[in-house]
């Protein structure tokens, strides 16, 4: 480790190497796990050791060195530590011993990440229980090993560290009055750390209710299934193998209800459904490693964890009520809100981009299950017209194709691709008359992406600029809009198909962002299927807003802030991180606000950090602007609870939120003020962020947001308690 960097790196794996044992990343949480493991001193000593060498290991071999960070190759080292330290007598021979463990345990992580990482599976502690076996297994040959009897004379060693105080306070939790079903919860809790005492569980309860409402309430659920199951079959939960196995139902229950699949009631049903065959799983394998005189430690859980997550990826269709967790946050609640954020807002980030193939306002004349053509498999598809404000389709009498407004007019790629097919040689009809017999007309197919075309047919002949083979980008004229075909008037079929060919089926596929001509005023459209008589178009982009918001990495901002009446200052820089997600940081206080913007639209993603610098005010006041002005249009979005609320309501809500949400936050955008429309100098959006209780609004912030010609100039914030107002000195 030569830079300050890895040393920060080193020194942050430790603790995430005991709070990996939960899953989580917390660091408090992680405090309170190292301190259990030293109830027994010699263990926990032993366990650090483990972790130090298996983390020091991991980054002289020059493995990567984020990840031995985040603790996944140190949780393992660690159990093998704790689990060796309980059983054995310290002495040098045994120091030496857990070395080797420990670097044993990390090769086989290393490996196991590298063969059913491929799956995208996680290794969980199979490197662990490898390890522990295969050192337990070769130590009985080891004369110069000691048993421990640290177990038995309990208070004697207690005695020895704190004295008469420290064994009175370890008899009166042993004999503290509880039911036998929580003791057994909480010692088979404090067993995952080889710690079968009461105190130990009721303090890692604790730790992981503040850890994880979600986390804490599925361990009752799973230990409880499992505590009723053994009392249906007759079978004691704590006395079957002679040692606390709950924690496998506890550990399982963890997993498949909240981290590794979204928590929700249909995962909930499966923790149910899974723990009685943990059970089954546990008693079986019990029988069996008691004649080699072996624990079976977490195997059960190992075993149903893998099976069921692996099982779920040959689903054909996967199910958004139980989805596995594709960016893992560490946290049950942050899986859960970040899911239900990205399924509203992102569910088709990674789809292709469909626009509208033209510009201007067009009237949709047929839409999806139209009542002339578009039915049966041809059902997704759409017929485009221009229309006066009269709703006439023509000028005159309408009686040539030259009287209608849309006829000539340039049709577009409606995204990047490859010219597939291209018939140019119908001649246009007359009008009210049809061509039947050359049903598509003038046609243009394009290749997006594997099962993924457009078609645009009815096209003017000899209008047809491309030809087979060649690339086209989003906006690039391929045609003009005819009357060939089976058209009795000049319009533009589209659609989306999976094949290659002219007649093809349609396939149903919405149309990105566009908008919404209404009486009323103007509607943005996200991913959307135009309907019958709506006018639509594309979002004509207003360069002062597109400058405005674009942001470029290396771009630096500088901003004098009054906020309730205190001076300060703000500066911001844009920067990508290693896996290309762009983002703005706070220099003053690390805080970061992750962001997309695809030339249409830019809106927040995640916040980290400070809640209470102009950075965050930023985030709420721009969560959601599209990169065109419209008067008065209003944009409406939620924000994700756990970047808003904080604790003890938040907490309320962890409970339950799979199952129900009681506390919203809403965003609201509109476009206020433009100085002209042609040649615009100012810009000014309206926007607002309100939280609430079922219904009742429990805090609200106003947020108005001044734009000229060098991009952001002022942003003004209000309210109850919070009076800011930031301006740009760049």
């Amino acid at each position: 480790m030569k830079t300050s960097n890895d040393i920060k790196l080193f020194l942050r794996a430790i603790p995430n190497s005991y709070g990996q044992v939960f899953f989580s990343d917390q660091r408090l949480f992680a405090v309170i796990l190292m301190v259990i493991t030293f109830f027994d001193i010699y263990a926990g000593l032993l366990g650090f050791l483990s972790v130090v060498v298996t983390n020091l290991t991991g980054f002289l071999l020059g493995f990567d060195k984020k990840t031995i960070s985040k603790g996944v190759f140190g949780f393992n080292s660690l159990l093998v530590g704790l689990g060796l330290g309980i059983y054995f007598e310290p002495d040098v021979y045994l120091l030496l011993i857990i070395i080797m463990g420990a670097i044993l345990t990390l090769l086989i992580a290393v490996s196991l990440q590298g063969v059913i990482g491929k799956y995208a599976l996680p290794f969980l502690s199979i490197p662990f229980l490898l390890s522990i076996w295969i050192m337990t297994l070769a130590t009985k040959e080891f004369s110069a090993l000691g048993i421990s009897e640290r177990g038995i004379y309990t208070f004697n060693d207690l005695y020895t560290i704190g004295g008469d105080p420290l064994v009175k306070v370890y008899e009166w939790w042993n004999d503290l009055q509880i039911p036998r079903s929580l003791r057994v919860y909480f010692i088979s809790l404090g067993a995952i750390l080889f710690q079968y005492n009461l105190l130990s569980g009721v303090l890692l309860s604790l730790g992981l209710l503040l850890f994880s409402r979600i986390s804490f309430s599925l361990s009752l659920i799973g230990f409880y299934t499992a505590y009723l199951f053994y009392e249906v079959i007759g079978a004691n939960i704590s006395e079957l193998s002679y040692s606390y196995i709950g924690f496998n139902y506890i550990l399982t229950s963890i997993a498949v209800g909240g981290f590794f699949i979204i928590p929700s009631k249909r995962s909930y049903l499966w923790v149910v459904l899974l723990i009685p065959i943990v059970a089954m799983i546990t008693i079986s394998l019990s029988m069996v490693f008691t004649q080699f005189g072996l624990p079976i430690y977490s195997l059960p859980f190992n075993l149903v964890v893998l099976l069921f997550l692996y099982a779920l990826k040959f689903r054909i269709k996967p199910s958004t009520s139980l989805s596995e967790v594709v960016i893992q946050h560490n946290s049950p609640e942050k899986n859960l809100y970040a899911f239900h954020n990205d399924v509203i807002r992102f569910r088709h980030h990674d789809d292709i981009a469909i626009k509208l193939p033209f510009l201007g306002t067009w009237n949709v004349s047929q839409a999806h299950d139209g009542e002339y053509t578009h039915q049966n498999e041809f059902r997704h598809a759409w017929d485009f017209v221009i229309t006066d404000t009269e709703e006439k389709q023509y000028m005159g009498s309408g009686d040539f194709p030259t009287d209608y407004f849309c006829y000539d007019k340039r049709v577009l790629a409606p995204a990047n691709g490859t010219i597939e097919e291209v018939v140019d040689h119908i001649p246009d009809n007359v009008v009210g008359e049809v061509n039947l017999k050359e049903n598509w007309g003038n046609t243009v197919i394009i290749k997006h992406d594997d099962h993924l075309y457009t078609s645009l047919s009815h096209l003017k002949e000899g209008s047809i600029r491309v030809k087979e083979g060649d690339q086209v980008k989003e906006g690039d004229e391929v045609g003009r809009c005819g009357n060939s075909g089976r058209s009795p008037y000049p319009h533009l079929h589209f659609q989306v198909q999976e094949t290659p060919y002219i007649g093809s089926v349609t396939s149903e596929y919405p149309i990105s962002y566009h908008i919404q001509h209404a009486s009323e005023g103007f509607n943005l459209k996200s991913f959307a299927y135009p309907a019958k008589n709506d006018q639509v178009s594309n979002i004509e982009r207003n360069e002062l807003l597109y400058n405005a918001f674009h942001f470029i990495p290396g771009k630096h901002y500088h901003f004098q802030v009054l906020k309730n009446g205190i001076e300060a200052k703000s500066s911001w820089e844009v920067n990508t991180d290693p896996y290309n997600n762009a983002y703005i940081k706070c220099h003053e206080t690390g805080a970061m606000a992750y962001f997309h913007n695809d030339g249409n639209m830019m809106y927040f993603t995640h916040y980290t950090g400070n809640k209470s610098c102009m950075l965050y005010y930023f985030f709420l006041s721009a969560f959601q602007v599209q990169l065109g002005f419209y008067q008065d249009l209003v944009i409406r979005d939620r924000f994700p609870l756990n970047l808003i609320f904080s604790q003890p309501l938040l907490g309320l809500q962890d409970v339950v939120a799979p199952f129900w949400k009681f506390l919203h936050s809403e965003y609201q955008c509109s476009y206020d003020w433009i100085d002209n429309d042609m040649a615009p100098s100012e810009i000014k959006l309206i926007s607002s962020a309100r939280n609430s209780l079922a219904g009742k609004t429990l805090q609200k912030f106003d947020f108005t947001l001044h734009l000229h010609e060098k991009g952001i100039h002022r942003m003004v914030v209000s309210s109850k308690n919070l009076q800011l107002e930031a301006i740009c000195t760049d």
